[in-house]
């Protein structure tokens, strides 16, 4: 699927490492939720609505109790933070470097945050108490452990009712471990990994990560946490339900050196920014534009000290990418799930059916995760690959601006930076036809916003698009695909045409700002 970036970049690059990297894992006692299922519980309990605080504050306490008494059995410190927007990671990471810890429990944050809990109040219409669900604030515990198989990782628990928990894994992290245990070498910068002596089995490694037992994995870490949990199973509540809070799928292209991706990365900010539209980003994620659509599409860019960033949102999921040390990381970040579909079997009247339906947060569709990740991680890097360094490619312009004869076919000039071809190039360069190639009526529907008056005009802007992709066929632009009717943008095409729109959309205007700045001065 890379085909197009890295024939273009192959003598730059040493290959691409996809996997998860930011995994945010929530579980939640669903057994509380139904209506009147927490007072039920406080009823088996023996526990009577009026002495519902008592008990909860009794509860809360037994837990606080049981996370300082895992920091002493290992004698780790314990914090309170005042602000639960400090780095908890950074002071993690800080204090097992400090502390040489190697393995088990690094430290302990607590830190109020907001929450979903429990209190009873009377109810106006029936005279009787009863307990609800309500926003509140509470104490939060952070437990980092430098994990045996996954590295550094993270438990967040509720310290009231229903004691949510949160569990944090860096899918790098367990790459490094799993290398490390086959004895393959590999450079390290940051969390990333910026070179790998064997990518082929470290990208096998990876695929295993996303088959993992995520359930079982889970629960003992929440059992670790969590010493309520054999007594709200014998009370009925049952375990927690896991689901995948927020997930990012990473693909990793490996230049040999930073200078290559630095002389890149000017390119592949303009192309992000300037040629990539909103349909193209929807496409990117998966979706396609429709009347229906409700929700915005944007992006944005930022340079940092350590690199540069483009980043395209689309109602909570985003896609971006960003450079680091010899890496160009192209990054998927699901929060919302329901954007995408899965296939699911289904009971139906004829039988069992195969559907695509919204894709949920439950941990079973992690799998479902790494594949749309990936795709659309691939799809925008294909569309990267009309990033090219434009001094090169500006000075061939100059070639496009006369006629050409190919085995006795004249093909007209093309006029590289006139609205109306470069209304042509973004069509052909279009997000969508990055995979399969364009058609005729492809062209058309970018080029012809409104339908045609009349077959007549239908038919004439049938022949005149036929016109043009003969010419940027003449020209070189484009080759048609073998035994389809399809159309593709070739390497040379891709460069070409993505100067020409830099430089009507970027250049251009520059200098025209210039010219008029320097009039108005003399």
């Amino acid at each position: 699927m890379m085909e197009t970036f890295l024939s273009i970049h192959q003598d730059d690059t040493t290959g691409t490492l996809s996997m998860f990297d930011r995994m945010i894992f929530k579980g939640y006692l669903n057994g509380f939720f139904p209506k009147g299922a927490f007072g039920a519980y406080l009823w088996r309990k023996g526990v009577l609505l009026k002495d519902f605080g008592n008990f909860v504050q009794g509860r809360t306490q037994e837990l606080k109790a049981h996370i300082e008494g895992l920091a002493q059995k290992t004698g780790r410190p314990m914090h309170y933070l005042a602000s639960p927007k400090e780095s908890k990671e950074d002071l993690a990471r800080a204090i097992a470097e400090r502390d040489r810890i190697t393995e088990g429990l690094v430290c302990v944050f607590s830190t109020l945050e907001t929450c979903m809990s429990f209190e009873v109040r009377g109810n106006r219409q029936t005279h009787k108490l009863e307990a609800v669900r309500r926003q509140r604030k509470c104490l939060h515990h952070y437990l980092y452990y430098l994990d045996a198989e996954f590295g550094l990782i993270h438990i967040r628990l509720q310290s009231w009712f229903p004691f949510d928990i949160q569990v944090y894994v860096n899918g790098r992290e367990w790459l490094a471990r799993q290398l490390d245990q086959r004895s393959i070498a590999y450079q390290r910068y940051d969390n990333k990994l910026t070179d790998i002596a064997d990518l082929k089995t470290a990208q096998t490694l990876c695929e295993r990560f996303a088959q993992r037992k995520w359930l079982r994995v889970l629960n003992a870490l929440a059992r670790r946490v969590n010493p309520f949990l054999p007594d709200l199973r014998q009370a009925g509540v049952g375990g927690y339900y896991w689901t995948l809070a927020q997930a990012e799928y990473a693909t990793d292209v490996f230049f040999h050196d930073r200078d290559t991706l630095e002389a890149l990365l000017p390119a592949l900010m303009e192309t992000s920014m300037t040629v990539f539209s909103a349909e193209d980003v929807l496409r990117f994620l998966g979706r396609k534009l429709h009347g229906n659509f409700q929700g915005q599409v944007t992006t944005d860019r930022k340079k940092r000290p350590e690199g540069r960033r483009v980043k395209h949102r689309m109602k909570g999921n985003s896609i971006k990418w960003y450079d680091a040390a010899n890496l160009l990381r192209i990054e998927t970040t699901i929060n919302q799930p329901r954007e995408f579909r899965i296939l699911r079997v289904v009971e139906t009247q004829q039988g069992r059916k195969r559907i695509w339906k919204p894709m949920g947060k439950g941990v079973a569709n992690l799998w479902r995760y790494a594949q749309v990740g990936r795709q659309a991680n691939y799809r925008y890097l294909n569309a990267l690959a009309y990033a090219q360094p434009t001094g090169k490619a500006i000075a061939e312009l100059e070639g496009l601006c006369h006629p050409k004869t190919h085995q006795g076919k004249r093909s007209a000039r093309l006029h590289p930076v006139t609205q109306a071809d470069c209304a042509l190039f973004a069509a052909a360069l279009a997000g969508e036809h990055t995979l399969n190639g364009f058609r005729n009526k492809d062209l058309q529907a970018h080029l012809y916003p409104k339908p045609a008056a009349s077959r007549t005009e239908q038919r004439q802007r049938s022949a005149h698009v036929t016109r043009l992709v003969a010419k940027l066929r003449g020209h070189g632009l484009i080759a048609k695909v073998s035994h389809a009717r399809l159309y593709r943008s070739t390497p040379q095409g891709i460069r070409l045409m993505s100067a020409a729109i830099l430089c009507r959309n970027k250049i251009f205007p520059a200098f025209a700002t210039q010219a008029a700045e320097s009039s108005r001065l003399t």
